[in-house]
Formats: C-alpha cells, sequence, structure tokens
C-alpha cells in the first residue's frame, strides 16, 4: 500500500516538471525515458532476468510497444503545456477505461452493466471537462484533446506489454519496451524543432527519477501484491493531487464542472475496476 501511494503521488508530480523543464515537451520524455533506462536494465540483470535472451521472439512486440509509448508521451506532454494539470492527469489515466474497450471488441461481447454504467459515467464526466477547457480557450481544449489521444495510445502500449508480459518479468518488460522507446522521442523532439539539450539539468532528471524510478517502479511492484480494485481506488490520488499542485504553483483554479466532471470520471474509473474483480470471481478456478 505505501508503495502503491508514493507511485500515484510521484506519477501525478510529472507534470509539474515537464511545465519547468526547459527542453520541449516531448524533449522531456526522451530525458525522462533515457535517464532511467539503464537503471531498470541493471536492476532486471542484479534480479537474475537475462534480458537479452529472454526476449528472443518478442522484439517486434516490444519494438510496437515502445514506439506506442513514445506517442503517447510525445502526446501527453505537449498536452500538459495546454490543459490544467488536473485535466492531464486525469485524461492521461483514460487508459483505464480505454483498454476494457478493446477487450470487448477483442471478445466480441457487451459489456456488463456495469461496466456501461461506468463507461457512460466516463463519458459524461469528459464531456463536462471538455465543455469547461473549450468555454476557457480551444488552446485549453487542444491540450485534453492530446491528453485523451494520451490515453489511447496508452491503451495500446497495454495491449503488447501484456503479451510481452506472458513470457518476461515486469522489470524486463518495462526496461526493454523503454529501450524501444528512446529512438522515436529522440527523431520526433529533433523533427519538431524542439530544445533537446538541457540548459538546467535539475527538472528533467527529477522528471526520470520520480516519474519514471519511482512512479512506474513503485506502481510494478504494487501491481504484483494489490487487487486490482485496490489499484483502481489509489488511481484517485492523482487527479487529486495534480489539482493541489495546479492550484498552488498556477493559480488553477477547478470551476463546479471541472469538479463533477472528475467525480464522475474518479467513478468510473472505480466502476472498472470492480467490475474486473467481479469477472474474475466468477470464472471457474482450476483444482
Amino acid at each position: 500500500m505505501i508503495a502503491l501511494v508514493i507511485a500515484n503521488v510521484a506519477l501525478a508530480s510529472g507534470p509539474l516538471f515537464v511545465r519547468e523543464a526547459d527542453v520541449g515537451p516531448v524533449a522531456a520524455g526522451f530525458w525522462r525515458i533515457a535517464l532511467a533506462t539503464p537503471v531498470f536494465l541493471a536492476i532486471a540483470v542484479m534480479m537474475g532476468d537475462k534480458p537479452v535472451s529472454g526476449a528472443r521472439g518478442l522484439w517486434g512486440v516490444l519494438a510496437i510497444a515502445g514506439v506506442a509509448f513514445a506517442a503517447d508521451l510525445s502526446s501527453w506532454h505537449v498536452g500538459i503545456l495546454h490543459t490544467t494539470l488536473a485535466n492531464s492527469t486525469l485524461f492521461g489515466n483514460s487508459a483505464t477505461l480505454i483498454f476494457p474497450i478493446y477487450g470487448f471488441v477483442a471478445a466480441r461481447m457487451w459489456p456488463t452493466r456495469l461496466q456501461g454504467l461506468a463507461l457512460l459515467l466516463a463519458a459524461i464526466g469528459a464531456a463536462l471537462l471538455l465543455g469547461r477547457s473549450a468555454s476557457l480557450s480551444a488552446d485549453n481544449l487542444t491540450g485534453d484533446l492530446l491528453c485523451m489521444l494520451a490515453g489511447v495510445l496508452y491503451a495500446v502500449y497495454f495491449v503488447f506489454m501484456a503479451r510481452a508480459r506472458e513470457r518476461l518479468s515486469p522489470i524486463t518488460a518495462l526496461a526493454l519496451s523503454s529501450l524501444a522507446t528512446i529512438p522515436p522521442l529522440l527523431i520526433l523532439a529533433l523533427a519538431m524543432g524542439e530544445t533537446v539539450m538541457p540548459g538546467n539539468w535539475t527538472p528533467v532528471v527529477v522528471l526520470a527519477i520520480v516519474s519514471q524510478l519511482i512512479g512506474q517502479g513503485c506502481m510494478i511492484y504494487a501491481l504484483g501484491h494489490l487487487s486490482p480494485l485496490v489499484i483502481g481506488l489509489a488511481l484517485l490520488i492523482q487527479p487529486v493531487v495534480a489539482a493541489a499542485l495546479g492550484w498552488a504553483i498556477y493559480d488553477e483554479r477547478l470551476a463546479t464542472a471541472d469538479i463533477i466532471g472528475a467525480i464522475l470520471v474518479a467513478v468510473a474509473l472505480v466502476l472498472v475496476r470492480s467490475s474486473e474483480v467481479a469477472s474474475a470471481d466468477k470464472e471457474p478456478k482450476s483444482a
């Protein structure tokens, strides 16, 4: 539980350092991954894994996962600069809702009533948040949409990482997919004409440590020890922390529509996790 709370607080703090970095948003993503990946690889080796030989036959899957994660980070980091910290965090986590939709399509089945209710609440909440952003400025709406796109791309990343996780440990899978994420992020940052080399290294180093090493590392650890419902409930920490940071540092005050929309999306996240637990309980247990 301690690891889970630390993970969510760390991940919610990430957008702050993206804003504070003196490099472009995509370049910030590049440094986040490039600085953390060697550490994850070293941890995987120290744990007794053999990343290169263990990934034989999975390099295509890992490469696609890496490109999807690069696209996710690029879209999210650009979106962070154009909307509130609270909205960027909520929409960035929308993969939790989008991934089950992929499951419905792949299995050719309708969602359960609970899942359907979750998706409906999420749609209403998102509409309120988007409407509020549109009333503020077109720039805010663009930021929201980019963060929503990031959620879709993160769901694609989930799909391919699920395949990699069938044979690889969590740390090794994360390390190798991160390795595949680095080149596309650098190429895209250069293609967009961003400043890549930091004048002040502190924000990008802290971003790598807080978001990638502490945030992702603690989340991977927690995923192996806690139920999906607990993980889902803990996700609610992120928008609260992000909203508090946005209010304290950037004076990003939430209107009534923002609060209601955020609550609806948060409830949807919990309902989706609850439905996963219910489905798992109904599955026949092998002897």
